[in-house]
């Protein structure tokens, strides 16, 4: 119903009609394509985004918001709001976190708010390992005011119609002094509830994600943080990010992201995989022991680049009484 309304947008202008048009169905279906969770660049200062058994490993709370704004000359285009919290508690052997997205693409919108508990069990002089869960609620919604037909159409909702589901994820997460790497699974509940509402816009399939990273210190004043991140979502191609960030004087972040595909399953879509390609230069500064700022600026590498369809991502985080603490080994990961 969604794809058959696109194509009545009435515009005054046919040609521009018509190009508008292609570069909205362009970007709805390489939306489609990737995965349906919100995308974030700077992740990997935020582990919580893609694994609960993150929560508490910095060992002081910390609270941190991100906005990004995808493909920006679209109308419509990806918009994404996040806020997420962790502590760390009793003697760090756990970790409590709370998590609420809101991405809006077009006419779509999804909410989710999520709660998340962590465990952490020493695996060495230096390591851990961490298993943790969220739970909560989802919601999608699709809100066809802002469309414009050329008639009425009686199968298209005259106001906002939203399902809401119940959601969970689970991962692990090991890490020592210079290494970690993580696998978690999102959206393990709540799909079978969606599919008995009456609500299109409604994708909630299993996410699964592998982290690997490490720290190199090249200098006595440069570390060199390079990382992996493998995402995998049923029906889309298996997309990975090769990440190198360089720390500069344990203040200042600099570094960049290569986005792309491999096809590894049979039931995976796209073959033209060069065509999904981006390369995300990422920028991270602590303005205060206990603030950071960040910014991250995306590049496709593909037909979309010739409208400018970069993305910008700005994300604050804040320790609690960082400034109280001595930390020997400061948590880079």
């Amino acid at each position: 119903m969604f794809w058959k309304n696109i194509e009545n947008i009435n515009q005054v202008n046919r040609k521009s009609s018509l190009k508008g048009l292609i570069l909205l169905l362009t970007m709805f279906s390489m939306s489609v394509q990737a995965q349906q969770l919100p995308q974030f660049s700077q992740y990997i200062f935020n582990g919580l985004h893609i694994n609960p058994a993150y929560a508490g490993y910095k060992g002081d709370g910390y609270i941190q918001t991100s906005y990004r704004s995808q493909w920006i000359n679209f109308p419509g285009a990806p918009q994404t709001l996040s806020f997420t919290a962790d502590v760390s508690a009793n003697e760090g052997r756990m970790g409590l976190g709370v998590t609420y997205l809101k991405d809006k693409i077009g006419l779509t919108e999804s909410n989710l708010g999520m709660l998340t508990y962590s465990y952490r069990i020493s695996t060495g002089d230096r390591s851990m390992l961490s298993l943790g869960v969220s739970a909560g609620i989802s919601e999608y919604a699709f809100d066809p005011t802002g469309m414009v037909t050329v008639k009425p159409d009686p199968l298209l909702p005259s106001s906002r119609v939203a399902a809401t589901t119940p959601n969970m994820n689970t991962g692990l997460f090991y890490h020592s002094d210079n290494f970690y790497a993580g696998l978690s699974a999102y959206n393990l509940i709540g799909r079978r509830a969606l599919l008995r509402q009456d609500i299109a816009v409604a994708f909630h399939d299993f996410h699964y994600y592998l982290t690997v990273g490490g720290m190199l210190r090249l200098q006595d004043e440069v570390q060199l943080k390079p990382s992996v991140l493998v995402k995998h979502v049923k029906g889309s191609p298996t997309s990975y990010d090769l990440n190198a960030m360089f720390l500069f004087r344990e203040r200042l972040w600099l570094g960049g992201s290569f986005r792309s595909n491999v096809r590894i399953f049979e039931d995976q879509l796209q073959e033209d995989l060069s065509k999904r390609n981006a390369v995300a230069l990422v920028m991270e500064y602590f303005v205060l022991p206990s603030m950071r700022i960040g910014y991250a600026y995306d590049y496709n590498l593909n037909a979309l680049n010739s409208y400018r369809t970069e993305s910008h991502e700005l994300s604050v985080g804040v320790y609690l009484n960082r400034q109280r603490k001595i930390i020997y080994n400061p948590r880079w990961f």
